[in-house]
């Protein structure tokens, strides 16, 4: 009775209906056209990395500017941000191009800390660029022995939906 059953039921399954058919292409096509491209792609974390690579390098040069009673400058092109450090305080240069003055060793130990999107060999940021929100390149910011700015400034990463802020009064980075 159990081989005769089985027998049966086997000869009315023929495959699946055409409208299980047409829901499953519907399904593997909304995937392939949304979620597989997310898995894949970078889109969107080049810039979020620059954003946080250069909010670490500005909290770092007012750290550093605080534990070393000296002022620090951070200098922005396009697509370089590099820190360095007064030879001295009070400072000899007001944006530490001074024959003394140094560049600045990373938390790593690197000299220069430098941040750079054009790197050979890298795409590590696919040469995006940070800018200050209203000015021209190249600049300078610097941090004095106390911690606090030259100024406030609106720092801004190409592509990227959130600005960078210096708080000109204690310096707070965010």
């Amino acid at each position: 009775m159990t081989a005769l059953f089985i027998a049966r039921n086997l000869r009315h399954q023929r495959g699946a209906t055409m409208v299980e058919l047409v829901v499953t292409l519907i399904i593997v096509s909304i995937l392939a056209a949304f979620v597989v491209p997310r898995f894949f792609g970078t889109h969107g974390f080049e810039e979020r990395g620059l954003y946080d690579e250069t909010v670490a390098a500005l909290r770092y040069a007012q750290k550093t500017a605080v534990a070393s009673r000296r002022m620090v400058c951070i200098n922005f092109t396009a697509q370089t941000v590099s820190l360095r450090i007064a030879a001295t305080n009070p400072a000899n240069t007001a944006n530490c191009s001074g024959a003394a003055d140094l560049d600045l060793a990373g938390p790593d130990g690197i000299t220069p800390y430098k941040i750079d999107t054009t790197a050979e060999g890298t795409t590590k940021y696919r040469n995006a660029t940070v800018k200050f929100k209203d000015g021209a390149f190249p600049s300078t910011m610097t941090f004095d022995p106390l911690g606090k700015p030259n100024a406030g400034a609106t720092i801004e990463v190409e592509n990227f939906a959130v600005n960078i802020r210096v708080e000109a009064e204690t310096g707070y980075v965010h």
